[in-house]
């Protein structure tokens, strides 16, 4: 296993799509292909050695289809999450990028969902932003509370379900300067 952050491995645009396909489910490399049709084939696969070798990827199977072997893949041990100590340690400029990959992503599965003919769902597209008075206790109050409100839609129950994208970004605000200097 390559021991490199997993900021260092994810946060590349490629890559980031590439995880963002599975959470809650496995994908075979031709499954893979299809989600992402823009990524050339000998780029696709670059970028999931990379993902398999620093274990955020892990092979779940392999089998032999018209000679060649099919990977089936999933989430691997390390998972894709940079974790609050890896943030800190990023440079301004390291974490300026991992924003704009994450932006850039969002933004481009928004274009997508536009291109495509999915209107049923456009109801249900949506965006905002709030402010929240909160404390450090607050903060991990709500984590904690969103993490087991989602939790029984992070994997694929069968029926009329279908994948969304739940995308979410906390940005402390800068305090403005006191009015007495």
């Amino acid at each position: 296993m390559n021991d490199s952050s997993i900021a260092d491995v994810v946060l590349h645009p490629v890559r980031l799509r590439i995880v963002q396909q599975f959470g809650g489910r496995s994908l075979t490399t031709a499954q893979l292909r299809a989600l992402l049709p823009d990524v050339t084939q000998a780029t696709l696969y670059r970028h999931v050695a990379t993902l398999v070798d620093a274990d955020i990827l892990t092979i779940v199977e392999e089998r032999r289809v018209r000679g060649a072997v099919e990977r089936t893949l999933a989430l691997g041990n390390r998972m894709a999450h940079v974790d609050h100590g890896e943030l800190r340690a990023m440079s301004d400029a390291q974490l300026r990028s991992a924003m704009l990959a994450f932006l850039g992503s969002v933004a481009a599965d928004f274009d997508r969902f536009l291109d495509g003919d999915d209107s049923g769902l456009r109801d249900f597209v949506g965006f905002g932003r709030v402010p929240l008075y909160v404390g450090a206790a607050d903060l991990a109050a709500i984590q904690s509370a969103l993490s087991e409100l989602l939790g029984p839609y992070l994997s694929d129950r069968g029926g009329d379900r279908r994948r969304v994208s739940f995308a979410t970004l906390l940005v402390p605000e800068v305090d403005p300067p006191s009015p007495n200097g």
